[in-house]
């Protein structure tokens, strides 16, 4: 028997809806991450992203409006988002991001796409949400590839300016990540249409987590076809397939809502039952019977790179701009809280991370713009994009301790605290997708010969064996080079090579590419020793999986560095930590990957081929964390770089930050003259710093302006420190009856309050 029958017996059979999600997408600069040779000449050639002078305008007008009209404690404490919110979104046509122009869409950039998401989601959660799903996988995207031209010219014009409100309805309860599972189903029978007996499809389905579904005007819909009666051939079973229903259709039920966090955006169910519907309904025609999978996943690639990776960068730069500027202003023992290591440990982690973050959210959106949809970066960029943002959010709450905790309009973090569990579990819950496809699709389609030895194993093609045997002899090439490399980076340094200008990036980029070189034999044996059981291994392939991930999330902080960095003197801690940090988690990925293999033998082969054992992991200096976390609290430009997303809007929490924020600054060598002089003659009893600096002032250590300067920014510090605190009864006090001077928020009536 041969080698390619045995392996046949062996190996499970690939479903067609894994067959498919294998398909789908194209591969990227990961692909070389994992053939061992990370393609960094690749990475520096990429365009760079910029908005366009029609996309900066949509920001300065359009988006700008926007953040004024909302009110999110307001709206979280309401049922409804404004019907001036939804019809401002409508008119100004923010669900048609990515519809062509020539169908009256804008036509957005990914990288114009994400950063108005961004923006968006770093004030709402709500409206972001709002915004993002027509303008991710949904019935505007798959019309634009697959919908036939009856279908385009009538749904994306009334799609562009929001006359129609689209979802898309694929999550049953019976079956999320397993979509091949879905229990809804159609039936090819006959029926009346326009007068007519026509042969089409009777639908049913129940289907829950839709988001627009209470408020959609078109169902996009996802069943599975069955055609017991061969009206349309000899095949029992068509597969799954895509629709558009208009929500009046007779037997549609859309409204009932989910409540998602207290995120207010609409989220819901959708039934029919035995819902007949014509062929024409199909998106792309009776053609397309069976294909809705493939289309699915073909489309969903670009969408999952941009939506939710964006809110986890807007979190996380909401969260670094509350905590650095809380950090500084509020004080304890008669030191800013930001001073004392155990918040400096946090502040370095929040600083960091948000660096990470905007140059994986910079360099994935340039990489969709180049008009790829690369499957897994896409992958790694929700996963890892959306638990980084987790990550910083609960290092800012901690920070913020008791301020972060207490709701109100001042509270710049409960928001996204409360929304970011939401992007975490959508579009493919998090662990489904570290454990299953990021390596699981990686290997397949990054190795350069594993797709076409698997489809050849699996083939019927009784010529398929000398064709196997070739394909094999390279396969095993590839793994000896691929083991003769590892072994030279990982013994001899001087065979780490490196092509950036600057010395302070060059070492870096050494190790990468030592640490890709580990990565490929150990995928190469694993594939090898486990074959299909390395599927059912999913804490090991999800550890193979984090190397990939956590090599481009650094190559992301290379480029980004080099690229988008004028200051690099200011920047150069933030960079070394972010790509300390991602070197690191792909050192204790391959550590504890090796050490949990199975296979004693493997075991001690893998870690001769990449010199890695139990203490092969680098740290980050407490130095470095005292460097960064000090960084993070001065005004700086690339402060304000890795904060752009976070629009100030008078009056609200992040402006009375701020103002308190910029006035210590301003008044930071009068502080000391201050301090200097009290610690020279307290002032006693000291009733207050009010007090005190009047009677230094009396005293001519400080003059009238000094004073006034002073007195400033101690109003702005006491409202930047104090929470929201209501009546009895729930309704909201004004700043103006808790503080002399400060600015009033709006107030919530009681009746709305949570």
């Amino acid at each position: 028997m041969s080698i390619r029958k045995s392996l046949k017996k062996v190996l499970p059979p690939i479903s067609v809806t894994e067959q498919e999600a294998l398909d789908a997408g194209d591969i990227w600069i990961e692909s070389s991450i994992y053939q061992g040779k990370p393609d960094m000449d690749a990475l520096r050639a990429i365009p760079k992203a910029q908005l366009s002078a029609e996309e900066q305008a949509f920001m300065d007008g359009p988006v700008q409006e926007l953040l004024g009209m909302i009110d999110d404690f307001e709206l979280s404490n309401s049922k409804h988002i404004p019907e001036e919110v939804l019809d401002f979104l409508g008119k100004n046509r923010f669900f048609s991001m990515i519809i062509p122009k020539k169908f009256g869409g804008l036509e957005f950039s990914p990288y114009a796409n994400s950063t108005i998401v961004a923006t968006l989601a770093a004030k709402s959660g709500a409206i972001a949400v709002t915004v993002m799903v027509p303008n991710s996988l949904g019935p505007g995207e798959l019309l634009m590839h697959y919908g036939t031209k009856a279908q385009q010219d009538h749904y994306l014009p009334r799609l562009a300016v929001g006359e129609d409100i689209p979802c898309f309805a694929l999550t049953s309860p019976e079956a999320g990540s397993d979509a091949g599972g879905i229990p809804d189903a159609a039936i090819v029978t006959k029926g009346q249409w326009n007068g007519e007996e026509v042969i089409g499809l009777s639908v049913s389905w129940d289907k829950r987590y839709i988001t627009l579904a209470p408020i959609a005007t078109v169902l996009g819909l996802a069943f599975k076809v069955f055609d017991p009666n061969g009206l349309l051939g000899d095949k029992k079973e068509l597969g799954i397939t895509c629709a558009l229903l208009p929500k009046s259709h007779p037997g549609v039920e859309l409204g009932n809502r989910h409540d998602p966090m207290g995120q207010r955006f609409y989220n819901g169910t959708t039934r029919g039952k035995d819902v007949f519907i014509p062929m024409d309904f199909i998106i792309g025609g009776q053609k397309n019977i069976g294909r809705g999978w493939q289309m699915l996943v073909s489309c969903l690639g670009a969408g999952r790179g941009i939506s939710l990776p964006a809110m986890g960068v807007a979190t996380a730069q909401a969260a670094f701009k509350g905590a650095s500027e809380y950090s500084f202003v509020r004080e304890q023992f008669g030191l800013p809280i930001g001073r004392f290591e155990g918040i400096q440990g946090k502040m370095a982690d929040i600083a960091g991370k948000t660096f990470l973050l905007e140059a994986m959210r910079v360099l994935t959106t340039e990489g969709l713009g180049l008009g790829l949809k690369p499957s897994v970066v896409t992958a790694i960029a929700k996963y890892h994009m959306t638990e980084l943002g987790r990550d910083v959010m609960n290092s800012a709450m901690d920070i913020q301790a008791g301020k972060a905790i207490q709701r109100g309009p001042q509270n710049t973090l409960s928001g996204g605290y409360s929304a970011i569990p939401i992007a975490i579990t959508v579009e493919g819950a998090n662990i489904l997708t570290r454990n299953l496809m990021i390596f699981g699709q990686g290997a397949m389609r990054c190795h350069p010969y594993l797709k076409e030895m698997v489809d050849l194993i699996h083939s019927d093609d009784s010529s398929a064996d000398a064709e196997f045997n070739k394909v094999l002899r390279k396969t095993v090439s590839f793994s000896v080079k691929n083991s003769v490399r590892s072994f030279g980076k990982s013994y001899l340094p001087f065979l780490r090579s490196a092509d950036s200008a600057l010395p302070e990036v060059r070492k870096y980029e050494k190790r990468i590419n030592a640490l890709s070189a580990k990565l490929a034999p150990l995928a190469d044996l694993s594939l090898a020793v486990l074959g299909g059981d390395l599927k059912k291994a999913e804490l090991l392939s999800a550890r193979l999986g984090d190397v990939m991930s956590y090599l481009y999330g650094a190559m992301a902080a290379v480029r980004f560095y080099e690229q988008r960095i004028e200051d690099r003197q200011l920047a150069r801690p933030y960079f070394d930590y972010a790509i300390q940090w991602s070197l690191a988690q792909a050192e204790k990925a391959i550590v504890d990957f090796i050490n949990n293999f199975p296979n004693t033998a493997t075991r001690g082969l893998m870690r001769a081929l990449t010199n890695t054992y139990s203490n092969s992991v680098s740290a980050i200096s407490d130095k470095l964390v005292t460097e960064l976390a000090t960084a993070a609290m001065q005004d700086t430009s690339v402060k304000d770089q890795l904060t752009h997303l976070v629009k100030v809007i008078p009056g609200d929490g992040n402006d009375i930050n701020e103002q308190a924020f910029k006035a210590k600054h301003a008044v930071a060598h009068l502080l000391g003259k201050v301090q200097k002089a009290l610690r020279k003659e307290p002032v006693v009893p000291f009733l207050s710093f009010e007090n005190a600096l009047n009677k230094l002032q009396e005293k001519g250590v400080i003059n009238a302006t000094e004073a006034q300067l002073l007195h400033d920014y101690n109003e702005k510090r006491k409202l930047a420190v104090r929470v929201d605190e209501f009546t009895f009864d729930m309704e909201l006090l004004s700043a103006e009856e808790t503080l002399p001077g400060a600015t009033k928020p709006k107030a919530v009536k009681s009746q709305d309050a949570a």
